[in-house]
Order: structure tokens, then sequence, then C-alpha cells
């Protein structure tokens, strides 16, 4: 009979699949080194039990202790399915950006989670660095994994995920382009593929907001360079001992939209329902493709499944609120749907200027057109009333008629915003859409910025 005797023998040899669609422009063979084949559904099963079994070997991990692991939820999972079968409790402390099912997925296997705020500093004693340290400290036989500066996670995939993609490729793999965390699978395969091949390119994916890239390029650790992002598992605002850059040929960024939107393409063109962090790999191959050639066989790590990213990613009203849906505003009308319902603020051409400012600051608004007889007859701007103001202060009791500036442009409610967007100039600060009623409404430069995703 042939059976696993627990779960973690289940771990590795996870299969390549070939692209087929999503990859049809590049002139190459692309393979998928499809993570979620292991029992955690992701790549951080390998190095996590690992880590559990070094421990255990050199005395930091005891029997009936506690593991605590800061987490962005895959190696919390890895970690989870070594503390079921071995007997360890387990606490993971995780921010409040990720999915709320890999929360949910890791209770449902007995660990307990911590949820910690994502924008704060990593020295900020509330970051899930500081926090995962100090219960380390504070529980009886607790031993703090820290999977960023442990030398078993890069060793894990040295050991099996480097091996296993030699082999499958047959030697033949000339690329290896994998999404950048923690560096222990970026390192660890790095480190076997080119002790194979020194040719084979090894090529990092980062996301904006993370600092590998520019300190890739120029040794310099930019703290400009980080902020909040949406991308799970990849890109970090520290340098983790794990993150070899000396055997990383280069880094391409992946904006958080592309990254949602090639993982979706990803279920949708190949079948394969996989993580964030897996469309942003696609997506930074796609980057790269003018130095790939025929000859060459690319390696793309997809590091965990799609389940943990329905609430999210394949959830079409939380892709819609950030702008990734492909949903483009095509026609004018689109752009005044914020305020459709409301009426458009007029003044006329014998009015004095006083009127104008009153309607200005009690509809918070800053472009007014001007209206006689025969329509619209001019307009009016802060910038415009304020220079004005600055040559003669007695402007208010002006009639309007003495300082307005020329009639906005008028557009027809299907033009497209290209042509809206070329009608603003310097002298020109709105527009005015004909709705089919006979009804006008204004378009701003606001109204343009607002609908950009």
């Amino acid at each position: 009979m042939k059976y696993a005797k627990n779960i973690l023998e289940t771990i590795g040899n996870t299969p390549l699949v070939q692209l087929n669609h999503i990859t049809k422009e590049l002139p190459c063979q692309v393979l998928a080194k499809v993570e979620y084949f292991n029992p955690g559904h992701s790549c951080k099963d390998r190095m996590a039990l690992k880590m559990v079994e070094d421990a255990e070997a050199d005395g930091r991990l005891v029997p009936g202790g506690t593991i605590i692991e800061g987490t962005s939820g895959n190696t919390g999972m890895g970690l989870a399915l070594a503390a079921v079968v071995k007997g360890y409790k387990l606490i993971c402390v995780i921010t409040d950006k990720q999915s709320k099912e890999k929360m949910d997925i890791l209770r449902a296997v007995g660990a307990k989670v911590v949820v910690c705020p994502t924008d704060v500093e990593p020295t900020d004693p509330r970051s899930y660095y500081s926090v995962s340290k100090r219960l380390a400290e504070e529980t009886p036989n607790g031993w703090y994994v820290n999977q960023y500066d442990n030398p078993s996670n890069a060793q894990a995939n040295y050991e099996q995920t480097g091996p296993e993609i030699w082999e499958q490729t047959a030697g033949k793999i000339t690329h290896f382009i994998v999404g950048v965390g923690t560096g222990g699978t970026i390192s660890g395969v790095a480190k076997y593929l080119k002790e194979q091949n020194p040719n084979v390119k090894i090529w990092g994916v980062d996301t904006y907001g993370s600092v590998f890239k520019k300190y890739k390029e120029t040794g310099i650790f930019d703290e400009n360079e980080v902020y909040s992002y949406v991308t799970e598992g990849i890109g970090e605002d520290i340098l983790p001992k794990n993150v070899d850059f000396s055997l990383i040929d280069k880094f391409t960024k992946v904006t958080d939209k592309d990254a949602a939107v090639y993982c979706r393409r990803l279920a949708l063109e190949e079948g394969l329902f996989v993580g964030m962090s897996s469309g942003s790999a696609i997506k930074g191959l796609l980057q790269l493709q003018e130095e790939l050639t025929a000859d060459d066989v690319v390696v793309v790590m997809f590091h965990d499944s799609g389940s943990r990213y329905v609430g999210k990613i394949f959830n079409d009203d939380w892709m819609r609120d950030r702008g990734y849906l492909e949903e483009v505003q095509a026609i004018a009308s689109d752009l005044i749907q914020s305020h459709i319902d409301k009426p458009l603020v007029v003044v006329r051409t014998e009015e004095l200027v006083s009127h104008a400012l009153e309607r200005m600051r009690k509809f918070q608004i800053s472009q007014i057109p001007v209206i006689d007889i025969n329509g619209f007859a001019g307009s009016l701007n802060e910038s415009d009333l304020f220079q004005a103001y600055m040559e003669n202060a007695d402007i208010a009791t002006k009639p309007i008629r003495e300082v307005m500036g020329a009639a906005y442009p008028v557009v027809a409610a299907n033009a497209s915003i290209e042509e809206v967007t070329k009608l603003f100039t310097k002298e020109n600060q709105a527009v005015l859409l004909q709705l089919e009623n006979g009804k006008h409404h204004i378009i701003t430069k606001y109204d343009v910025i607002n609908s950009i995703k």
C-alpha cells in the first residue's frame, strides 16, 4: 500500500503546468510551479516544516511548546499543520490587511490569531513584528519563528523546491521568476539553480510600497519608498536576512491593480485559481518579456490558492471599490453621476460679482457659467476673480460681464472622455455637458480626476 503517514509527508513535489493563453505573446515556453498542491495550499508549507524540525533538533522548540509567528497567512497555515501533527500550540500574528479567509482558516486549524494594524512602522510596539517578539518573550516555552531571518526558510527551498524545478525541466530552465517577501523561496531556489547552471536568471517581483527593487539597484534603503499596499505576501518595509540580493539578477515592480487583474485572468484563461501574488508574478514576467528569446524556458512561481482571496480579489464589489475592475468610463455623462441630481448653478451677466462669490461659498464650487437672455455668455473661475480682486479691491460691486471669461465649451452626453479632457486648458477650467432633455451639467477637472482608476 502507498500512503502518507501524516499530512506533512504530502508536502512538496508540486507540478509544473505550462501556460498557454496569458503568455501567448511571449516567444518562449512558460511553466508555472503551482504550489497550491501542497496540503496547506501554498509554497510556505515547505519552509514552515523545515523551520519547525530544525528548531526541534537544536532545542529551541520543546515538547508542548508554543510556536509564535508574524505571518501574512500562508506561513501560519504551514506552521498550523506542523503544530497539529506534532502537538504544539500556535499563535499567529497577522496584519489587518490580510483576507478574512486567511484568518478564518488559521482559526479552523487551531491557531490563535492576533490582528495588528498594517500602517505602522516595523519598530512600533503595535506592529506584527514587535507583537510577535513580545508574545514569544511572554509565553512559557514560546518559540518565535522569525521566518524573515530564519535560515531554515531559504534552506528548505534549496533542498526541495530548487531540485524539483531542475529535475522537472530536465535542467533546461533559463529563468526563474517569483514574488519576494521573506526571501526564502527566491534565495533558496536561486542558490540551487545557479549551482547547477550559473547562467540561470533569477528575477524578483516587488510591489509598490516596498523597498526591494531600489535597494537592489542602488544599495539604498529608501524610507520614502515605504507606504501601504494591498498585495499580500510580497514586498517588505524591512530587509530580511533571507533575501540574498547577490543571487537575484533583477527586480520588477507590479501595481496592486495589475496583481489583482492578472490573478483573475489566470483563473479565467488558464484555469489556475491562484492568489494575488501569483498575479504579480505573471504580470512581472510580462513586463520583462523583451529580454526573452525563443530558446528560453521560464518557470514562474504561483505561491498559493485563490481560495484565500474569495472575499477580496474574486469579489466584484471589492474590486470595483478599488477601481480594479476594467470598467472604464467611456462617455462624458459618466463623469457627472456624483452630482447629476443637483441643478446647474449659474449667474447672470448683470448680477454683481458679490452674487457670484456668495454662490461659490454656498455651493462650495470654483467655477460658474454665466448666462444672458441668449444662453451661455461667459464663465467665472475663482482664479480669475482672485486676480481681478488683486487689481481692484472694489471688484465685488462690479457687474459680472466686466470680469467674466469666455463661455465654457459644450459637449454632448455621449462624447468620449478623451474629447472632454482635450477641452481643458489653462484658460478653460470646466466643460458643460448637454443632456438629451436640454439640461446642462458642469464637468470640472475634479470630475475627470475622480474617474481615474
